[in-house]
């Protein structure tokens, strides 16, 4: 059983990645790298909870060096604080394919999958490599005509021009068609997200703040994405990045907003108000 402390009704910190706790460049800032050490030192439980994949995750978490808990793909995965998979929900396996199908009639789109322990991407895209220098993950090439169903926690779509609006359309085209058999969201203004209906990073954390004997009432979290929402409503507290997408913000329009990433705000928000 995890002892709350006394000061505060936070004991559970959870945080999203890319656009919140990263720096642009999407590596850890020495200064918040140090604040997340000196909340492990303190005795807060520290949660990643982004959309990336758990191995790339956990290279993260091993350059930080503590330990903490890991909601990925959205929360279709959800690691305890030594790597143990404690919660697992695929995407169903007799709707890949018909996701692919979807998709792929437009050329120009990147089609993702998180399988198991892959990566997997259609063809190569020297762009998300950078994304991922840190921790040294990378993709497999597969064959989107004949493309693997099982053990696929999500899939996702890029475009190379980055155009959000571009990408709405095909947002509203798998909605119509499974929009109450999968939960499709925005991860950021230009990464469409296709899990299961029910996966969240929000019922992810429930599933860890269960599992420490605490609510969802004593964690407070950070995000940007529409795949953040779901998180940020259910926490004790849901700050929001100040460079969120206006959607995000109309979404959570009684939530704290907070600085950028660029600046070290959700390092910054934690010192001031944790540590």
């Amino acid at each position: 059983m995890t002892t709350l402390r006394k000061d505060t009704p936070f004991q559970l910190v959870a945080s999203d990645l890319d656009g919140t706790l990263l720096a642009p460049d999407h590596k850890l800032s020495a200064y918040s790298k140090q604040t997340l050490k000196d909340l492990h030192e303190k005795g807060f439980t520290f949660i990643f909870a982004t959309g990336r994949h758990h191995v790339d995750v956990a290279g993260i978490r091993e350059h930080v060096g503590i330990p903490a808990y890991m909601v990925t793909s959205n929360g279709a995965r959800v690691h305890d604080q030594h790597n143990k998979l404690m919660y697992s929900n695929n995407v169903p396996m007799d709707l890949v394919k018909q996701v692919i199908d979807t998709i792929k009639v437009d050329p120009d789109i990147f089609i993702h999958l998180y399988r198991n322990d892959d990566w997997m991407l259609d063809r190569e895209d020297d762009f998300l490599r950078n994304y991922h220098e840190e921790s040294g993950f990378s993709y497999t090439l597969y064959d989107v005509n004949n493309p693997p169903v099982d053990g696929v926690a999500k899939l996702f779509f890029t475009h190379p021009s980055q155009d959000h609006e571009y990408l709405v359309k095909f947002e509203e085209e798998l909605n119509d068609k499974f929009g109450d058999q999968l939960n499709i969201a925005f991860s950021t203004p230009w990464c469409l997200e296709v899990m299961a209906a029910d996966v969240s990073k929000g019922d992810a954390l429930k599933v860890i703040a269960e599992s420490l004997d605490l609510k969802l009432e004593n964690c407070i979290a950070f995000g940007d994405g529409m795949n953040d929402v779901e998180m940020l409503q259910m926490a004790g507290r849901g700050l929001v990045m100040a460079t969120s997408h206006q959607r995000v913000k109309d979404a959570l329009p009684n939530n704290e907003v907070i600085g950028s990433n660029a600046d070290d705000a959700v390092a910054h928000y934690l010192q001031d108000h944790l540590l």
